[in-house]
């Protein structure tokens, strides 16, 4: 087995290798002066079971361009079996036709990775379940509520806990996270979005008042959604509010509207390398997934169950 990362976001990378207690293969991934992605592999793969780790994320058009070309270098040095490891799925909200004349852009990666030549996938909470059926290879979706749920257990036992999905459509989500929390109440929050990038809370379904609310997603990108939500469950009676989302995105001014907003703390995965501004937010926080995505790594390795990562 041999570990390759990209560029874009390798303390992840070094950190899975580092829990597999082996090197990342030796490659040199650099641009041209044009920028255009050139790729070197600078020791033998051939006959090898290969991991490329490279997450989508912001710049989602250089990272997704890296992973293909490693792919494809991985291939023609005659890698037995490639698994593309993509922690963040960028392109995964555009599962399906909104509206007349859209594209599936998420089908539209899948393809470009599979004719790359990756003999397997595996992601962390893709943004919708179907994904896995559009590619036509093997394809692992990993979740990271254990690692969550570990971490609320630890930090807020002994609170009046309940799971809030801040939408409807993430109510499978909230509601397997609350099992976790040892059967923990449920609530939701109706929204309606007028456009993309922009919510507007419209009512709560479910008794808040006096709970220590978990808001559960799996992206947060403007955090609109989250702020809003936030606002809303506080003036609905809510002692506290706390967020959790497995992949930051946090383009624009996200982190400055977390610190503004009702949300005592957002914790976030680092399955997307982290932008400058975190670092110096004081609301926002980081969980790792290397040990999750490195014992999923070991266990495709190994030709064993992943499933049972989550009994």
């Amino acid at each position: 087995m041999k570990l390759m990362a990209g560029n874009s976001n390798l303390p992840l990378a070094r950190d899975i290798a580092a829990y597999l207690e082996m090197p990342l293969t030796e490659a040199l991934v650099r641009r041209f002066a044009d920028e255009e992605i050139f790729v070197e592999i600078l020791e033998n793969v051939r006959g090898e079971d290969v991991f490329v780790l490279q997450s989508t994320g912001f710049p989602a058009n250089d990272n997704l361009m890296e992973l293909l070309v490693c792919i494809d270098a991985l291939k023609r040095a005659s890698a037995k079996r490639i698994t593309a490891v993509v922690p963040y799925f960028g392109y995964a909200r555009q599962d399906r036709k909104p509206g007349p004349r859209t594209p599936i852009s998420a089908k539209l990666v899948a393809n470009l990775i599979t004719v790359a030549g990756a003999d397997r996938v595996l992601s962390v909470d893709l943004h919708a379940g179907q994904i896995q059926g559009f590619f036509d290879i093997p394809t692992d979706n990993l979740y990271a509520a254990p690692v969550m749920s570990a971490d609320i257990k630890a930090r807020f036992e002994g609170h009046n806990l309940m799971v809030v999905s801040p939408d409807v459509g993430g109510v499978v989500r909230a509601r397997s996270l609350a099992k976790r929390l040892d059967n923990a109440p449920l609530a939701i929050v109706d929204k309606r979005r007028e456009r993309a990038g922009e919510s507007e809370v419209m009512n709560i379904i479910g008794e808040v008042e006096g709970r220590f609310c978990i808001l559960i997603d799996d992206i947060v990108d403007s955090a609109g959604t989250l702020c809003n939500a936030a606002a809303a469950l506080k003036e609905a009676g809510a002692e506290d509010v706390v967020a959790y989302c497995t992949h930051g995105v946090l383009s624009g001014g996200a982190v400055a509207r977390v610190e503004g907003s009702q949300l005592s703390e957002l914790v976030i995965t680092d399955s997307i390398g982290s932008h400058e501004v975190i670092k110096d937010a004081r609301r926002i926080r980081h969980l790792t997934i290397a040990p999750l995505l490195a014992e999923a790594i070991r266990r495709i390795a190994d030709e064993s169950s992943v499933s049972s990562l989550f009994d």
